[in-house]
């Protein structure tokens, strides 16, 4: 138990320390019931964060000034009577004081605390004596009678010592393990909370007990005549709070917040059900093995992560676990199944794993796994006898020929080639239903059921097997498949096959996989159509790991010209495809003419997927050119044949394409929606999760929250850097520097879009349209006052988006070129140029970017010192906004004129209105101006802006000049309204 006093994390700022990851809403639900009712009961499985929201709850409580008793139980207590109760005394005496004589000395007691609150007289010393004598006696301060403490006594001494310290004000108790208090503490704190006045609330925390006595698993848990699991009040539907699982995207985000790395967020969460503790378990297992696990290797589940899993199952009595252990080997675990299968017991023994979390069961009797570590548990710790038995078992009762013939091959470790063509055939079978992963699975299954003395055999199967995996994007199968080939005497052609199907569901993860390009070179020697194969993988290697668009195109160009010697359209198509990608980053004129040959050899050769296909790449062509109404009705047309027929990835493609659309063409709501769906599939498919990220980012930006679209493209830099992946690392911090410099974080987002140029120029990316940078940078430089630096990007890029016929790139560089003419103090024409550009952005039909068009009018206006015109402008954008849904842009039209874009949205209401000589300060002029008037020494504003000090004390000469002010003290009054 805790005898400790409580001690509280700092809050992070003015209200309080943030919530848990993924627990925002469920603390304030927490609060509500904490203020209507005064009690609240958290409860849920072990390790789901139960005690992590009330520590947070604590903290906030302590943060407002309120007197936090904290008190923690162990399992031990409960056979301990009144262990609880004393320590629940000794954490008020760790609360309060208590002044002793001076020179007088005694030993410490629980009583005592370190000056830090009211004296203890006002606590323990009012009590009358037979309760003070009845509390010394609980916490053996004082010999026991005979026939104990007095229980009424203790009773009320209990209740006056909650009273008396709500009397210096409100009281928070959390007692963490509820259902460790032992009965007579129960009993105590019942009566204690009965008379308590309402200035004392409580958070009780439980995990429930799903087992009996003596590990009976058939026996209620909580019976009435059970005195451990009564509550210390009688609880409601209002105060009993539900801990849940994490999502998996709040599984990234905690991952993230361990500094753990995230890039295997959706595997994760499949392992740990999204349960914060193992998931953390799981991600420190991967953060410390010795090697990097690829997307195509199994996760490391042992230490911490298989203790904490054993853990949880070795809770359960004995017969639960075999009843467990029978549904982690079936295919479709059912009680049903399991009953049949030789456990009669089993819709009991599958009640009590349920109710300890472990399982979930459906009407129809379905079983499900919460977390995917603790069948892998499970099976991973049973000898090979037990699941021998239980596959044969389950053979003879399972009703699908396919499922028993697995149940056969996994009960056996003799190989059979009799059974490994059953198998063979079942995976066949599983292929034609539409069920890849089973078929995957089969053929691996076939292939190592084959006998050694059938080695040519065996090979083929582990080829067919590997690439069956590619086709299922199992990862870990074909590497099993791949691994167990390469070890044997497998031709040259073979091994390249292998190799080729690994590669394919490598995802982003490329980087680290050299050895396996080079091997497949050398394998490749003489097979034309083979080496064809090799170099389009090479070709997107070279762009996504490398960031080298040159050196991709050649090997395209390469692959492209073997394909066709060989009569092999599918794979010319995706090397055209490719080509034609690297044409357009470039720059290159004929980047169109060659899409088209690839299009049209992807109509006469039907291609097996949309992904780095032709036909995808005309419609993301269509988006870069915002030809955005052809984009969206050709995705639209695929994707139901996409939802019906293609793979996880070519969906993921759809909806990832269809937001970045429905993001650019102002349809914010549909636009979010298809990024959610997009990450719900990347996580659930345990691919990495950096493009869904970013998707989403754009997409938050659009219509849904600046904050979390930082968040998600900060998320999604750190996945690409862990992946090594170039492109979507330029791109996502394209994405963050963009929402920077929206919510005016100025310095920040220079940093970030000078990264991005840094990256574009690396990697020779020539075409303006693809990643739209050059506006956003160019903004940044004159918010950050560097005017020439802007100039010159502009002046750089203009010629190029004129010469690609790039027409909305050219509108973006008019806006921020009319920002720049307000800079220079040209402000009639970045009006006239504004209200040009906005409208040829409705033309082109782009409502936010007209919007944001208007914005900049609205502030230009306002340095023309032409109020109503900066209204209508304002009023106009926000018009253009909400029939958008673009729900953050609203918020920004509708602040105040003082809040601009560009500047902090916390600079003040009105404060250019009432003060028309600020109107004369440039955006970088008016935030130095405030930090120095606010008391910022030069080098802090330095430090705080991003500049040199040389920097900061030239631009306050010109702020100076400007408003005829000659010192601090001067522009401290002048800037105030």
């Amino acid at each position: 138990m805790t005898t400790a006093p409580y001690l509280a994390l700092r809050p992070t700022g003015p209200g309080g320390p943030s919530a848990p990851v993924g627990r925002e809403e469920l603390l304030a639900r927490l609060e509500r019931a904490l203020h209507t009712r005064g009690r609240a009961l958290l409860t849920g499985p072990a390790g789901v964060g139960k005690t992590e929201l009330a520590l947070a709850e604590a903290t906030r409580a302590e943060a407002r000034g309120e007197t936090v008793l904290w008190l923690a139980t162990l399992p031990s207590d409960r056979e301990i009577p009144g262990a609880s109760a004393a320590a629940l005394v000794a954490s008020v005496a760790a609360t309060v004081h208590r002044p002793e004589a001076a020179g007088r000395r005694r030993e410490p007691r629980p009583t005592d605390k370190a000056p830090a609150g009211p004296e203890a007289s006002a606590v323990f010393d009012e009590l009358p004596g037979p309760q003070r004598t009845a509390v010394a006696m609980l916490c053996r301060e004082a010999p026991l009678d005979a026939g104990g403490w007095d229980p009424i006594a203790l009773r009320l001494g209990i209740a006056q010592i909650l009273r008396t310290l709500t009397r210096r004000g409100p009281v928070l108790l959390v007692v963490d393990g509820v259902q460790h208090v032992d009965a007579d503490s129960a009993d105590l704190l019942r009566f204690a909370l009965h008379l308590a006045p309402p200035a004392l609330r409580v958070v009780a925390v439980e995990t429930p007990e799903p087992y009996g006595e003596a590990g009976e698993p058939y026996r209620a848990p909580h019976r009435p005549d059970d005195p451990h699991a009564a509550h210390l009040w009688v609880p409601s539907e209002a105060d009993v709070l539900l801990v849940p699982p994490l999502h998996a995207d709040e599984i990234a985000e905690l991952l993230i917040h361990h500094r753990l790395p995230s890039r295997m967020a959706g595997r994760i969460h499949r392992a740990s059900g999204g349960n914060p503790r193992l998931a953390l378990a799981v991600g420190r297992s991967l953060a410390d093995a010795r090697t990097p696990v690829h997307h195509a290797e199994a996760l490391t589940l042992s230490g911490r992560a298989r203790d904490l899993a054993r853990q949880l199952l070795g809770a359960a009595p004995l017969a639960v676990r075999e009843t467990l252990l029978l549904a982690a080997l079936a295919l479709r675990p059912s009680s049903t199944l399991v009953r049949r299968a030789g456990r009669p017991n089993a819709e009991a023994d599958l009640a009590a794993a349920e109710r300890a979390g472990l399982v979930s069961l459906a009407e129809d009797g379905s079983v499900t796994f919460t977390a995917g570590l603790l069948p892998s548990t499970l099976v991973h710790d049973a000898c090979w006898a037990e699941r021998s038995a239980g596959h044969a078992a389950l053979a003879e009762v399972v009703d699908d020929p396919v499922e028993a013939v697995r149940h056969r091959a996994l009960a056996t470790d003799s190989p059979d080639e009799d059974l490994a063509a059953e198998v063979a055939n079942a995976a066949d079978l599983a292929r034609r239903r539409g069920n890849s992963a089973l078929a995957a699975e089969l053929a691996l299954l076939a292939a190592e059921s084959t006998p050694g003395r059938h080695g040519t055999r065996r090979i083929a199967r582990l080829v067919d097997a590997a690439e069956e995996a590619a086709r299922a994007a199992r990862a870990d199968l074909a590497m099993r498949a791949a691994t167990d080939l390469l070890a044997r005497d497998a031709v040259p052609a073979d091994r390249v096959r292998a190799r080729l199907a690994v590669l394919d569901t490598a995802g982003q993860g490329l980087t680290g996989l050299d050895e396996m390009y080079v091997h497949a070179m050398e394998d490749s020697e003489g097979d034309t159509a083979l080496r064809a194969a090799v170099q389009l993988r090479l070709a997107v290697k070279y762009v996504l790991a490398d960031g080298d668009p040159q050196r991709s195109r050649t090997a395209a160009v390469e692959s492209a010209a073997l394909a066709a010697s060989m009569g092999d359209p599918r794979t010319a198509a995706q090397a055209l495809t490719v080509q034609a990608r690297m044409e357009r980053a470039l720059g290159a004129p004929d980047a169109e003419a060659v899409l088209a040959q690839a299009r049209a050899l992807e109509l006469a050769e039907r291609p097996l997927g949309i992904r780095n296909a032709a036909q995808i790449l005309t419609i993301r062509h269509a988006l870069f050119d915002d030809r955005l109404t052809d984009a969206r009705d050709e995705l639209n047309a695929l994707l139901p044949l996409v939802q019906r027929r293609g793979s996880v990835e070519d969906t993921i493609e759809l909806f990832s394409t269809l937001a970045a659309v429905e993001s650019r063409r102002g349809a914010c709501a549909a636009a979010l929606a298809h990024a959610g769906q997009s990450l719900a599939l990347t996580l659930e498919a345990g691919l990495s999760p950096g493009p869904a990220w970013y998707t989403l980012a754009l997409a938050e930006t659009a219509g849904g929250s600046f904050a979390r679209a930082a968040s998600y493209a900060r998320r999604s830099v750190q996945a690409s850097e862990e992946e090594g992946d170039r492109v979507f690392l330029s791109r996502s911090r394209y994405a963050l520097g963009r929402v920077q410099l929206i919510n005016g974080d100025v310095a920040a987002a220079l940093e970030t879009l000078r990264r991005v140029q840094a990256d574009e120029r690396a990697q020779s990316t020539v075409d303006p349209s693809m990643l739209r940078w050059h506006e956003e940078l160019a903004e940044a430089l004159l918010a950050h006052d560097a005017g020439d630096e802007a100039l010159a990007l502009l002046d750089e890029v203009r010629p190029v988006a004129a010469r690609l016929g790039r027409s909305t790139v050219l509108l973006g560089c008019d806006r921020a070129f009319a920002l720049w003419l307000a800079a220079e103090g040209r402000t009639d024409e970045a009006a006239q140029l504004l209200t040009r550009t906005a409208e040829a952005f409705g033309r082109a039909g782009l409502p936010l970017e007209r919007g944001r068009a208007l914005i900049a009018l609205a502030r230009v206006e306002r340095r023309r010192r032409r109020r109503s015109a900066a209204q209508s402008a304002l009023q106009t954008a926000a018009s253009v906004f909400e029939r958008a849904g673009a729900t953050p842009w609203l918020a920004l039209a509708c602040e105040s004129p003082a809040g601009a874009v560009g500047e902090s949205p916390g600079g003040g209401s009105g404060g250019e209105e009432a003060l028309p000589a600020l109107s004369s300060l440039t955006e970088a002029e008016l935030r130095l101006a405030r930090l120095v008037g606010q008391g910022a020494s030069n080098q802090e504003a330095a430090a705080k802006l991003y500049l040199s000090v040389k920097t900061v004390e030239a631009r306050l000469t010109r702020i100076y000049q400007k408003l005829d002010v000659r010192s601090r003290a001067q522009l401290a009054t002048a800037l105030r309204p």
